[in-house]
């Protein structure tokens, strides 16, 4: 994906909305523009929380669909074949609120999280460890870029 100079005169909101749509089920990547805004003289740590908090609003979100939508019609409306769901649910009840660590993941990520709203698993939890693993994958990518923090 190129990353037009449109994209840094959003700023902060939006690097905000990029990590937002990436956490849903539109395929858009948030760690491109967060990459390009450090490289172009952001505040890292600024921007680190940005698209954490953008990125995690954006899960929460899923979670929220799977816990307020009925359950048949979350089905019919993704067209998940119903054992695959039954197959999803029983992992996250195996593992509680710590799957949620694992909702950074690309393309598995959302079903993780609806399923965790589904299965009704602890909010606070849910969404510590929801915030954990986006911060984690943001970290991860930005020391992986050699773009360290601020000294």
């Amino acid at each position: 994906m190129e990353l037009g100079p449109e994209w840094m005169a959003w700023g902060l909101p939006g690097l905000f909305l990029a990590s937002f749509l990436a956490a849903t089920v539109l395929p858009f990547s948030s760690e491109a523009v967060l990459l390009a805004m450090v490289a172009a003289g952001g505040d890292t740590l600024l921007l680190f929380g940005v698209a954490t908090a953008g990125n995690s609003l954006g899960g929460f979100t899923n979670y929220g669909i799977g816990r307020w939508l009925p359950t048949d019609r979350l089905i019919r409306w993704t067209r998940i074949d119903a054992s695959k769901a039954r197959r999803w649910m029983a992992m996250v009840q195996r593992r509680g609120s710590w799957a949620a660590l694992l909702c950074w993941l690309p393309v598995i990520g959302d079903p993780i999280a609806i399923a965790l709203g589904l299965c009704r698993s602890a909010l606070l939890p849910t969404a510590l460890f929801m915030v954990a693993g986006k911060a984690a994958r943001y970290a991860v990518l930005l020391w992986a870029a050699g773009l360290v923090w601020p000294g």
